[in-house]
């Protein structure tokens, strides 16, 4: 097993040891056939790796929490994608202090082909088309508008709760990302 492998080494053999690493390059290639030369798996990179994913149907999660379903019909090294057919779907849920069980809503805004920029790419992962018409578990089809005023009110108790948390710890003493912004 080559701890540090390089463009110039030889890719293991299957079925046979490689020669002594003591031997150098010369004893090496004397023992073994000619071959081209392969690059070792570790020297792929992560946009290369779409290559399998190419012409499929994918979700990509975002870091600004945007989910996007799409056909992923190019990238390049930068793991920038261009995806078709693209639909964004967004989740809401609800909860009344009567309600013991939160209802959830989902809602889809298609937006076509769309570019994602390879840095905003939190999570991507084929999508089963067997599964992809069912309704996620748990969740009923809202309008895009009602789902989104649901999340921004969401999101804003989240963001006052998280507030309220910094400021506590600011006080006892602890320091955090956004401490600087709640203190001024």
């Amino acid at each position: 097993m080559m701890d540090n492998p390089s463009i110039h080494d030889l890719p293991p053999q299957p079925g046979g040891p490689m020669p002594p690493p003591a031997l150098g390059r010369a004893a090496a290639a004397a023992a073994a056939p000619p071959q081209p030369q392969q690059l070792p798996p570790q020297m792929f990179t992560t946009a290369a790796q779409l290559l399998d994913l190419t012409d499929k149907k994918l979700l990509v999660c975002l870091r600004d929490g945007r989910k996007l379903n799409g056909v992923l019909r190019s990238w390049d090294q930068f793991a920038n994608l261009v995806l078709q057919s693209t639909v964004e779907r967004i989740y809401a849920t609800t909860s009344a202090p009567s309600d013991p069980q939160p209802k959830g809503f989902y809602a889809d805004r298609t937006h076509g082909i769309f570019l994602v920029r390879g840095e905003n790419v939190l999570l991507l992962g084929e999508i089963d088309l067997d599964k992809d018409d069912d309704p996620p578990p748990g969740f009923e089809k809202a309008d895009f508008a009602v789902v989104e005023k649901l999340a921004k009110e969401r999101k804003a108790i989240e963001k006052s709760k998280e507030k309220k948390k910094l400021q506590k710890l600011a006080t006892l003493g602890f320091e955090g990302e956004n401490l600087g912004e709640i203190i001024l």
